[in-house]
């Protein structure tokens, strides 16, 4: 069965990084998000590669939910134009809000704040919390380094070898879109335990 994608989370940068290809890679995610006809929720600010995926894809005609805390707020700049901007009390509200608003998460190259997200979401995928498709958008190789430690951990034993290859890797928008659309989660980790309360589906 296809999986149901109406938004996708995108995990980025506040910072546009070095070079202008991950500009280039942000602006193209946005648009064919767009482009497609499904929208798009991501931190809310204007600045950086955040910024620029969240323009394009408003260009482009789509759906554009920015979701950003309160402590935030008088600090990051926030977007003038989008669909929707909801204001959270803290990160970890943020962090659930653009959770439950998505149906697959994406992370393009970023900071420290990016790693973060991303690893929360995907721990949460392990432990059976949601069992949404997610994916390393990888521009000019950026998450190599971070792809060989998950292989490290494969190989010592702390990560399941079907979550390492459940890890979409992808460099191109569309085959992204097609991929979530065709996902099937792995099995949780412990799969006779109950779904937590928080469960996101």
């Amino acid at each position: 069965m296809p999986h149901e994608l109406e938004r996708i989370t995108v995990f980025t940068g506040s910072s546009p990084g070095r070079g202008e290809a991950y500009l280039r890679a942000a602006h193209a995610v946005g648009t064919r998000i767009a482009e497609r006809g499904i929208g798009l929720v991501y931190g809310g600010g204007n600045v950086g590669l955040m910024g620029a995926v969240a323009t394009a894809a408003r260009e482009a005609g789509g759906e554009v939910i920015g979701v950003m805390p309160e402590a935030l707020l008088n600090k990051e700049i926030a977007h003038d134009d989008l669909s929707a901007f909801e204001v959270v009390p803290d990160m970890h509200a943020r962090k659930m809000r653009m959770a439950d608003l998505a149906d697959g998460f994406v992370a393009l190259p970023g900071g420290v704040g990016t790693l973060e997200e991303f690893f929360e979401a995907w721990t949460w995928l392990q432990l059976g919390i949601h069992d949404k498709p997610i994916a390393l958008y990888d521009v000019d190789g950026f998450w190599q380094p971070a792809l060989a430690m998950l292989d490290k951990l494969v190989e010592e034993g702390f990560v399941a070898e079907a979550f390492r290859e459940g890890l979409l890797v992808v460099t191109d928008p569309d085959v992204l879109i097609d991929r979530f659309l065709a996902w099937t989660p792995p099995a949780p980790k412990w799969p006779e335990q109950s779904a937590p309360s928080a469960t996101l589906r």
